[in-house]
């Protein structure tokens, strides 16, 4: 059955223009065209303040953004593909300055030397390895010492003898950071342990993992 000359013709979106700000809508997009056909300048303008505040209305996110007003006006300018001859309160946006890409962030892909440690571990020891002799390089030693052995706890045995954990300092350090004489780390009590990440310990128990879930070990108490 032929259609008639009458009936509705119906638009998909793979028909029509693709919409530049899709948050804004046809409709928007429509305005533009119509301010684009005003001949007379200053009612164009006027046109495009009026559009503008629908776009605010259509889009109140942009109030948490800073500058939103003049946010509005670029917007207005990109849904217009840069062709709208108004009087703009802002700078006119420049498309290649919008469409340009972010310069990429430097990725460090650099093997990690000791994975139970992390690669945080390294930037640290070369933190240290730039601080003069003293107090206060012994204490950041010390302190690094202790995050260590538990990180060491957490992922391998459980013991783990303070020279061990000295012996990486200096080697992950390339020699750099030397451990003072006499660097004594504080004592784990007996009944301490480390859960390794992602195990819930204030949740239900997972499979055989007993009231605090698996990897932790309280004081012991009568069976």
């Amino acid at each position: 059955m032929e259609a008639s000359e009458n009936s509705i013709k119906l638009y998909y979106n793979t028909e029509v223009e693709k919409l530049r700000m899709p948050e804004y809508g046809r409709l928007v997009l429509d305005m533009v065209e119509q301010i684009k056909a005003i001949p007379d300048r200053a009612k164009r303008t006027q046109q495009a303040q009026a559009v503008v505040k629908v776009m605010e209305l259509l889009n109140p996110q942009v109030h948490q953004q800073e500058n939103y007003a003049q946010k509005l006006w670029d917007h207005l300018f990109i849904i217009a593909d840069y062709d709208l001859d108004v009087d703009s309160p802002y700078p006119k946006p420049v498309p290649e300055v919008v469409n340009s890409r972010p310069d990429p962030i430097p990725l460090n892909t650099k093997p990690i030397r000791a994975r139970h440690y992390g690669r945080n571990i390294e930037s640290i020891l070369d933190l240290i390895a730039g601080e003069p002799e003293g107090e206060v390089r012994t204490a950041m030693i010390r302190a690094l010492a202790i995050y260590m052995r538990q990180q060491y706890l957490i992922w391998n045995k459980d013991t783990v003898q303070d020279e061990t954990i000295f012996q990486d300092i200096e080697r992950l350090s390339g020699g750099r950071v030397k451990v003072p004489e006499g660097l004594e780390l504080s004592k784990l009590s007996a009944d301490v342990s480390f859960s390794r990440p992602g195990i819930n310990l204030g949740g239900k128990s997972g499979k055989g993992g007993g009231k605090y879930g698996r990897g932790f070990r309280g004081k012991k108490g009568k069976k």
